[in-house]
């Protein structure tokens, strides 16, 4: 069946009608342009798999590729091998950029070791070693892209091919929402543009309903969200109410297309948002203090310490899943200058976060609440252009704190000079796997019919890292 928008005038009148329901723009969930599996409530509450470590997943998406060698997996042979080629016991390589005959490149950081586990971490975050004894560092994980646009989508799909569910629709479909009057997965930007765009939070072959829902990165994160003074509720229900019944009407004879049902609980949640959004999005009502934690008094770290507090805000309030962007567009992506690029895009995000650390642990929210760090892949331990580095998908660092995860540990290992795992590895089918397990959802019990397939998150593979949890 085809989910194409077909040409309706009476359609386009009943999307402009309504004041105030300009809150429809925060949820482009919504849009109706597919089926809905439960027409009566698509987003009603659902029964896990299993009893959870997380109610819910704030992943902070370094877009770009951070260099695992320079931040959180030091490698002292590579100050031996620095300027000579890999040794030919690593085999041939292919890069992005071609760089495999290059030369070795070793980190210009100082290392220290940190916490009660004394893990590693370079003076690029200083600040997030403070936490290390909350988190379990992934080191080996690994990914099948070489490229930006494959890699972002499958570190959100578990694809390098566009068209799939993100991770946070799967949740949305697997456990329900746990505040109907906020959407249940929420995208959060610190530029303009992200690789890939909302294919990134797309629901894919799921119903409209479940795709994740993007606020501004400038002024007001959602608009219209208060309706003209000259419309009282009393008359917005009513209108809301008209709306519903003609569409009912409309789509009496129309059974097996659930479009109009979709727009019906697009306005029904707008009308809500009106209610809970203002304030779940007022930041004003924070502290001096709470922001200064996350940096918002200052211009390195305001934009992506505005998206940490307000991610926090949002778990707070039952969101299950919040997706940050850090470095929006390839941000990270040091292909030369590693120095400049790294030394900003840390700076940037190690306040931000290591406050978002503090301030969940603080309030009690770090025990039910799963925080990921990571991006689409790492860097290579050759050069590129003389002082960048080139993508490296086959063994590259990511962590987790809170949630259920065990405390202080690292799981994996990569070779001497960084560049493949070699122990532990984790693919990103096994990163999504045991964050859905956080959540209390069976990665493989999770289903949707499409084109007479039963499909699931992770496709065919992912395995639970079970030793990631206490």
């Amino acid at each position: 069946m085809s989910h194409k928008r077909r040409p309706n005038s009476r359609r386009d009148f009943l999307m402009n009608a309504g004041g105030g329901l300009g809150a429809i723009a925060l949820t482009s969930m919504l849009s109706a342009e597919g089926l809905l599996a439960d027409v009566a409530d698509p987003l009603k509450l659902k029964q896990p798999h299993f009893k959870p470590t997380a109610k819910s997943v704030i992943f902070l998406f370094m877009e770009g590729g951070p260099s695992q060698i320079d931040l959180f997996d030091p490698k002292p042979a590579l100050e031996k091998l620095a300027g000579q080629p890999m040794p030919p016991s690593y085999g041939k390589v292919m890069t992005a950029m071609g760089t495999g005959n290059n030369t070795l490149m070793p980190a210009r950081r100082k290392w220290k070791q940190h916490g009660q586990s004394g893990m590693w971490v370079s003076d690029w975050y200083p600040e997030i070693a403070n936490h290390v004894d909350e988190m379990t560092m992934f080191r080996a994980c690994w990914a099948d892209g070489l490229n930006h646009v494959g890699s972002v989508c499958q570190m959100n799909t578990c694809s390098i091919l566009a068209g799939r569910p993100a991770l946070g629709s799967w949740v949305t479909y697997g456990l329900g929402s746990a505040n109907q009057n906020l959407p249940t997965f929420v995208v959060l930007t610190d530029a303009a543009e992200v690789v890939g765009g909302p294919k990134n939070w797309s629901a894919g072959f799921l119903p409209a309903t479940y795709q994740g829902t993007q606020l501004r990165n400038e002024g007001a994160p959602i608009l219209d969200l208060v309706p003209p003074d000259s419309i009282g509720n009393k008359q917005q229900r009513g209108r809301l109410d008209l709306l519903k019944d003609l569409n009912h009407h409309f789509g009496a004879n129309k059974a097996d297309d659930s479009e109009l049902e979709g727009r019906i609980n697009a306005y029904e949640l707008a009308y809500r948002m009106q209610a809970a959004g203002p304030e779940a999005v007022d930041l004003t009502s924070e502290s001096d203090a709470t922001r200064k934690l996350y940096g918002m008094d200052e211009e390195a770290t305001s934009k992506f310490g505005t998206n940490c507090l307000m991610a926090r805000r949002l778990v707070e309030r039952g969101v299950r899943f919040v997706e940050l962007y850090s470095g929006s567009g390839s941000g990270w992506d040091a292909h030369n200058n590693i120095e400049g690029n790294h030394s900003k895009m840390c700076k940037s995000s190690d306040k931000p976060i290591a406050g978002l650390l503090t301030d969940l642990k603080a309030r009690g929210l770090l025990d039910d609440t799963l925080v990921v760090w990571g991006g689409e892949f790492g860097r290579t331990p050759f050069n590129e252009k003389g002082d960048g580095r080139d993508h490296n998908p086959w063994g590259f660092t990511m962590w987790m704190a809170g949630g259920g995860i065990k405390k202080g540990q690292i799981l994996g290992e990569t070779d001497e000079i960084g560049l493949r795992g070699i122990d532990k590895r984790a693919h990103v089918t096994d990163i999504h796997a045991t964050i859905l397990h956080a959540l209390g959802l069976n990665h493989k019990s999770v289903t949707y019919l499409h084109n007479g397939r039963s499909e699931r998150p992770t496709i065919v593979t992912g395995d639970v890292v079970k030793e990631a949890f206490a």
